[in-house]
């Protein structure tokens, strides 16, 4: 058996560059780098995006482990370069003694025994999931081939929400609807007010948060564990959504609804349907999805349903009540050259999180030396299950 799915990042903000490695993939993967940059190209854009963007051109830089565009075995390094690398020039990059409120600033510095905040915000600033996206779209290659698709979309913020249903049958559609959205928001009519909302927080020297979702589609049941509490998926979804710069809350499926309704109308039935046997779920079907295609920490062949909260932008323009380090006397907050609104961007890092751990879990279940070591562990569940 092959060794666990992990990866690693390195690099500052500001630093010569941003580093993944990524460990545990099997050998003989073939690795699309045109897509690993998309999801790079895609982190960067979105409506609020700030004056970083226009400088940087993400592109993943292959280091190891890779031979002709197919994994070997071993770790898979790769780099992310930064144009605006200036984390030396004390001239460009000056010492930061007004901690700005929500940022890592204080809690920083004082972790840290420092005045300045420069060295923590350098590597909590959220150009770090630069790396994170490349290792996602890196691992996603395992469920490209087997047919497991993952969309991630922005769903709403403050009072602009969509209800739109998302269906695996529309997955192509929806897409082009997304991709085609200067929010990454699939609903034209929400996409507007999005937008509007965002130039009226720009306008205001104001920031927007927002609401992020991901529907993994074509998993099959059983991928993940009930049986140690660190190995439920929906636990290692939540660890992993909120390990992303700024996000508040994760939700699995109808989430915090759940607790304003009976069990009724909550659990999901469980059908057999003889025509979807050949499905992602075996011919277990239901009508509803509120599990959000998780059940005890496992998949249960219906799509995995994940929605995170991301908090506004903690940098505003016109600074918010701070302290400066040493006087103590209050200030405004300094300013970094920021967004207005990073929620876009955020959907693409939590679309390819989410991604990693479905991977990572899907390699625990069926894992070997070698990809074709890989497929035979699952075609021969799949046959097995099927007899259930």
């Amino acid at each position: 058996m092959g060794k666990p799915l992990r990866y690693q990042t390195a690099g500052e903000s500001h630093g010569p560059a941003l580093v993944a490695i990524i460990d545990g993939l099997p050998a003989d993967l073939a690795v699309d780098a045109a897509r690993v940059n998309h999801e790079l190209l895609r982190r960067q854009g979105g409506y609020g995006r700030g004056a970083r963007q226009k400088i940087e051109t993400d592109t993943a830089e292959f280091l190891g482990g890779l031979r002709q565009g197919r994994t070997i075995g071993s770790p898979v390094a790769l780099r992310v370069a930064n144009k605006d690398n200036r984390i030396d020039d004390l001239a460009k990059t000056p010492p930061v003694t007004r901690p700005r409120p929500g940022h890592a600033d204080l809690a920083g510095s004082l972790k840290y025994l420092t005045p300045d905040c420069r060295g923590t915000l350098e590597r909590a600033s959220a150009r770090e999931t630069a790396a994170r996206v490349a290792a996602g779209a890196v691992a996603r290659s395992v469920l490209d081939a087997f047919g497991i698709r993952v969309f991630g979309f922005v769903r709403g913020a403050c009072d602009a929400w969509s209800d739109m249903a998302i269906r695996g049958a529309e997955l192509d559609a929806l897409v082009a609807a997304r991709d085609a959205s200067e929010v990454y928001c699939p609903d034209a009519a929400v996409d507007a007010k999005l937008v509007d909302l965002i130039h009226r927080a720009k306008t205001e020297k104001d920031t927007v948060g927002g609401w992020c979702e991901v529907h993994v589609f074509g998993c099959p049941p059983g991928v993940g564990s009930c049986m140690n509490w660190d190995d439920r998926l929906d636990a290692r979804l939540a660890f992993a959504v909120m390990g992303i710069q700024a996000f508040k809350a994760v939700e699995i499926g109808l989430g915090r609804e759940c607790a304003a309704r009976f069990g009724s109308g909550v659990h999901d039935p469980i059908t057999f349907d003889p025509a979807q046997k050949g499905s992602a779920n075996l011919g277990y079907a239901r009508p509803s999805n509120n599990a959000g295609g998780l059940e005890g920490g496992m998949t249960n062949g219906m799509p995995i349903v994940v929605r995170g909260t991301m908090k506004p932008i903690s940098t505003l323009l016109r600074g918010m009540p701070s302290v400066e380090f040493g006087s103590h006397e209050p200030v405004q907050s300094a300013y970094e050259r920021s967004d207005v609104s990073a929620v876009a961007a955020a959907s693409v890092v939590m679309e390819n999180v989410v991604a990693f751990e479905v991977a990572r879990a899907f390699l625990e279940k069926f894992g070997g030396d070698s990809m074709r070591e890989v497929r035979g562990a699952y075609e021969a569940y799949i046959a097995a299950a099927r007899d259930i």
